[in-house]
């Protein structure tokens, strides 16, 4: 082959590449009826790393539209804490329902929801809770994404406590994590 002929070809086929990756685009993400699965962790401790904690949350969802997922959300999480009058080392779970909505239809997804449960274990006060959640997915391949999640969750013990549980008993939770669509 002459170059004329090898610099024509690539010519071509660098001209196909926008319709490659715009065809790619159109693919990525979750349609109506597919169902999601994530795994995530989190992590904290204090400035002399003698006390911390750790967690890990599975996502188990099923797309209602193409935008909008529900489903089931298990936590574990692990506590040490080394103080003056207490050294112990913790366990607690959650488990919580939740309904997100995503906007856009690119790669970075933002989204917004809520979630209902309950959390028990040591260190807690077994107790309901409702929460409000944001974040962020974004799709590195067709189906697989990485997650970064927000929730305000607030507790109450009875639906009495609601109204004051916002303002009064809140906790902050950041998640991160990897997810598929299949």
């Amino acid at each position: 082959m002459n170059r004329f002929n090898t610099a024509a070809i690539t010519v071509c086929l660098l001209g196909t590449l926008p319709l490659t990756v715009s065809a790619q685009s159109a693919d990525i993400g979750p349609d109506e009826g597919d169902r999601e699965f994530s795994i995530s962790g989190t992590g904290s401790s204090d400035q002399s790393f003698d006390s911390g904690s750790f967690g890990v949350s599975g996502d188990l969802g099923w797309y209602l539209r193409d935008n909008t997922v529900a489903g089931v959300r298990q936590s574990i999480n692990y506590a040490s804490i080394e103080g003056e009058d207490i050294e112990d080392d913790f366990w607690n779970g959650s488990t919580r329902g939740y309904l997100n909505y995503q906007f856009l239809d690119e790669r970075a997804r933002p989204f917004v929801g809520g979630s209902l449960g309950g959390i028990y274990g040591d260190g807690v006060n077994d107790s309901a809770f409702a929460g409000l959640e944001s974040g962020l997915k974004y799709y590195v391949q067709t189906k697989t994404f990485f997650l970064a999640r927000v929730e305000y969750q607030f507790f109450f013990d009875s639906s009495n406590d609601v109204d004051d549980a916002f303002q009064d008993d809140g906790a902050w939770a950041y998640t991160v994590g990897l997810g598929y669509n299949f």
